[in-house]
């Protein structure tokens, strides 16, 4: 990356709490039609009614306008405590991006703003948020706090992350996934946003590490950070290419065509794995693809945050 490259993506996370802002209004614009109709308004003040709960909390006249049932908050409510989890190794440095924007960011960009926007609506219903980063070491742990110097040393630490030029190299996902299992103790919503691609392909040591999350009853979601057009179908024209591993340095001279459908095979098994542990060990698995926008990150989190409070 040159030098015009990296200022680019520099001002792009200039101010990653703006930007934030940015991608949660647009995607509150668009759900006007959606299960959270009134969202934008009354976000902050309301949570859907449950069946069974006390009606008096019910806003009848929010109800005239949306024919939803939500009941009234208040400040001094416990809400959720929630975790991100983030993976920094060099793999989420792909692809590399000449001129880094909304709509084209690598899986380390998409996780950071992502996880950012998250915060926001965390931040706007006064619910507690921790993170994690991990990468080739335990790079950064805060536990679940809900105060504003809390949220700007998150986003100062994601910011960083942003920017940075992808240093980190092997990972162990496995083995930082039962670190920080080991420090959430309270029951908690966990978001975990990694490409699942590391140097020791050990799936069942992983797989144990996701067990491992659900041991204190938390409810975990795996979003699965992939480029889809380069790292599943495999789109590289054919002419002669280095494909070189970002983690270990290794490379391998060829032409794409002739290793596509082995290639396919392969990573389609692997996911299908994945899913299934997932599946079995009641993870919610949610394919996340880079170059799409961030709208099924955050209606995730709308769903998964009704059925935890």
């Amino acid at each position: 990356m040159d030098i015009k490259s990296e200022l680019q993506g520099a001002r792009l996370f200039q101010n990653l709490e703006l930007l934030a802002k940015q991608v949660v209004e647009g995607f509150i614009s668009g759900i006007h039609k959606s299960p959270f109709h009134g969202f934008s308004a009354e976000f902050a003040e309301h949570k859907i009614y449950n069946t069974g709960e006390s009606t008096k909390h019910i806003d009848w006249k929010l109800f005239a306008r949306t024919d939803k049932l939500y009941t009234k908050r208040y400040e001094e409510e416990t809400n959720l405590r929630c975790h991100m989890i983030l993976d920094n190794s060099a793999s989420m440095y792909y692809p590399e991006i000449q001129k880094p924007a909304l709509d084209t960011l690598n899986k380390i960009g998409f996780g950071v703003l992502a996880i950012a926007a998250l915060m926001q609506l965390l931040k706007k219903q006064r619910d507690a948020v921790g993170l994690s980063i991990y990468g080739e070491e335990y790079r950064f742990y805060a536990p679940e706090k809900s105060n504003e110097r809390h949220f700007q040393m998150l986003l100062s630490q994601l910011n960083q992350v942003a920017q940075d030029k992808g240093t980190e190299k092997s990972t162990r996902t496995y083995h930082f996934l039962h670190q920080i299992a080991e420090k959430i103790h309270r029951r908690s919503l966990i978001f975990i946003f990694s490409d699942m691609f590391q140097t020791e392909v050990e799936e069942e040591k992983l797989f144990e590490a996701l067990r491992h999350l659900k041991y204190y009853k938390h409810e975990v979601v795996l979003f699965h950070l992939l480029d889809k057009r380069l790292e599943l179908n495999f789109e590289f024209d054919n002419l002669p290419k280095r494909f070189i591993d970002v983690e270990t340095g290794s490379h391998v001279d060829l032409y794409a065509e002739n290793v596509r459908e082995a290639y396919e095979e392969k990573v389609s098994t692997y996911l299908t794995a994945l899913k299934l542990k997932c599946m079995q060990y009641k993870i919610k698995y949610v394919e996340a693809d880079v170059n799409s926008s961030f709208t099924t990150v955050l209606n995730t989190f709308l769903v998964e945050r009704q059925k935890f409070v």
